[in-house]
């Protein structure tokens, strides 16, 4: 089977346990740094699945690799080669199929409880699952594209995911790993101080109290999302 692509937009938004589970999976799978304008691929054919990272960027920033990634990111839905966006990486999806990206009324930073929506497609990919807390680091959102279907919704943001088939797009970050949130915590100390008055963010101390239990929690989540998602890599 062809490695699945995943795209990093920022060193420290890798794709954390979702790389562990394609891993344990015996998926190969490989990653391309955006910001190396010339490491993006022509085409997305030779893969089985593209993944989009986050990143503190915005996708209406006039950057040299956003068109390319968006192109992309079309020709992966037009050949049905399953598309896995994570924050900006859910943004940049639906950007590319028709949607909008706008700044959500206010920022998201921290852990805080999902609702998962009552329809066949959340119970295909999330089960029996009907809330979770998840991990948040945004202060955009975007809109459902044409013929998505919505999935997940946060009190502070209504959409928190979508699915078109077997493509994702989730705002919140079900990879994150323990050493994640701290190095986001770490580099992000002005972001927290400036945003403090948000009734959506949590600062680092709150942010990291029974971390490892968080994310114990949240990586049996992503496990059984990546374990649907895995199902529709093309094998050709």
């Amino acid at each position: 089977m062809k490695p699945v692509i995943v795209f990093k937009n920022v060193a420290h938004e890798g794709p954390g346990y979702l790389g562990d589970f394609l891993t344990q999976q015996n998926i190969l799978w490989q990653t391309v740094n955006t910001g190396e304008i010339n490491s993006i691929p022509p085409s997305i054919l030779g893969y089985s699945g593209v993944v989009i990272m986050g990143g503190p960027m915005s996708v209406n920033d006039d950057l040299p690799w956003i068109a390319p990634l968006l192109d992309l990111i079309r020709e992966a839905k037009n050949a049905d080669i399953p598309l896995l966006g994570h924050c900006l990486g859910g943004q940049l999806i639906s950007k590319a199929l028709g949607g909008e990206v706008v700044e959500n009324p206010v920022k998201e930073i921290g852990w805080g409880e999902v609702n998962v929506s009552q329809n066949e497609a959340a119970e295909y990919w999330f089960g029996e699952i009907e809330s979770f807390n998840s991990f948040h680091w945004h202060g955009e959102t975007f809109s459902l594209p044409q013929g998505a279907t919505h999935l997940l919704a946060s009190t502070h943001c209504k959409n928190q995911a979508y699915s078109i088939g077997k493509h994702l797009a989730l705002q919140s970050h079900i990879e994150v790993t323990a050493e994640m949130v701290k190095s986001w915590c770490e580099l992000g100390v002005e972001e927290l101080t400036q945003s403090a008055m948000s009734p959506a963010v949590q600062q680092a101390e709150d942010m990291q109290q029974n971390l490892l239990l968080h994310c114990f929690f949240l990586n049996k989540v992503a496990k059984q999302v990546y374990g649907q998602w895995i199902k529709g890599l093309v094998h050709r």
